[in-house]
């Protein structure tokens, strides 16, 4: 900016001012007002997705539940019945049995895989160098189909299968069994199948939690004179609760709901030893033709599946701390 003296002392500008409010600058000096390229509303982008969630899922949830006290076929009419179709499930003893394999696979499956995947994860966490190798391995099973994985061990439990020669081979063929039609060992096969396959699952979600314990007060601990154990369960444990409340959480769902491994491994046999709800629900709906009867099941299931996974999220629920 340049300016020029005059006989009275004033200077006189020699170029534009370029003020913001000043000639030429108005326009220059102030950042023009940014403008959404969408100039529309922003919570209905949504609506598509909401419509199909209500639609697809809570209607058809809701339309099962109506179906439920019907005794409805699938096709054509159908009478109100009230509640004899529970009367019905409850009166009888498969049913039952059918509810205590769902409950004694759910809960197995979410102790053992979450037992041995934070076991996987504390030693896999860091300090080994073929960590990454390692981690990969243990969750590759959790990639793979069900029914894949389901299938390839009853290859393995079959009379004629690895597990039966390996038992000879070592000197214990008195133990050789049909480990899939032994109504008593039938049940733990599924669980162990299970276990395998998910394990990694949970590895994964652990590792992702430890990866937020402070290592300066474990550390800390250790100098003070802390045992293994004493970190393990003062420091490491606290700290993860919010792992440990995901991985039974989702552990805890997906046993209730077991399926997959179930029909492929047994059917439900070897005389409903390994039936489970979700079985008796594919059963009666699309085998049998009782559609108001496997809805009724499958109420009683998602009851059931809601009823533990309120319970497990208060039980896991991180407190607050007194007098805050």
């Amino acid at each position: 900016m340049t300016a020029t003296l005059h006989s009275d002392g004033k200077t006189e500008s020699a170029a534009e001012d370029q003020s913001p409010t000043g000639k030429g600058g108005k326009n220059a000096a102030l950042p023009r007002k940014g403008r959404p390229l969408l100039q529309f509303g922003h919570w209905w982008w949504v609506l598509p997705g909401l419509v199909l969630v209500a639609f697809i899922h809570y209607a058809a949830t809701a339309a099962g539940g109506f179906f439920a006290f019907t005794n409805w076929t699938g096709i054509g009419s159908f009478t109100f019945v009230g509640f004899d179709n529970f009367a019905d499930i409850f009166a009888d003893p498969t049913k039952i049995g059918a509810v205590g394999n769902t409950l004694f696979l759910a809960f197995g499956s979410v102790i053992l895989t979450n037992v041995a995947g934070l076991i996987l994860a504390l030693a896999l966490n860091r300090g080994l160098k073929s960590r990454y190798i390692l981690r990969t391995l243990f969750f590759m099973p959790v990639v793979l189909s069900p029914l894949a994985v389901a299938y390839i061990w009853k290859f393995i439990f079959e009379f004629n299968g690895p597990l039966n020669a390996l038992l000879g081979t070592l000197g214990f063929a008195e133990y050789q069994k049909a480990w899939l039609a032994d109504p008593n060992w039938s049940i733990w096969a599924v669980l162990i199948v299970i276990v395998w396959q998910n394990t990694g699952f949970t590895m994964v979600i652990y590792i992702a939690g430890l990866a937020s314990v402070p290592v300066e007060i474990e550390e800390a601990a250790a100098i003070d004179g802390a045992s293994l154990f004493q970190r393990f369960w003062y420091i490491t444990l606290p700290s993860i609760r919010s792992a440990v409340a995901i991985a039974t959480t989702l552990g805890l769902v997906n046993g209730l709901r077991i399926f997959d491994q179930v029909m492929a491994l047994t059917g439900g046999g070897p005389a409903g030893a390994t039936e489970t709800l979700a079985t008796e629900v594919y059963k009666q709906t699309f085998s049998l033709g009782n559609f108001g009867y496997g809805a009724a099941l499958a109420l009683i299931l998602t009851v059931i599946i809601l009823i533990f996974a309120v319970m497990q999220q208060k039980l896991t629920a991180e407190r607050p701390e007194k007098g805050r």
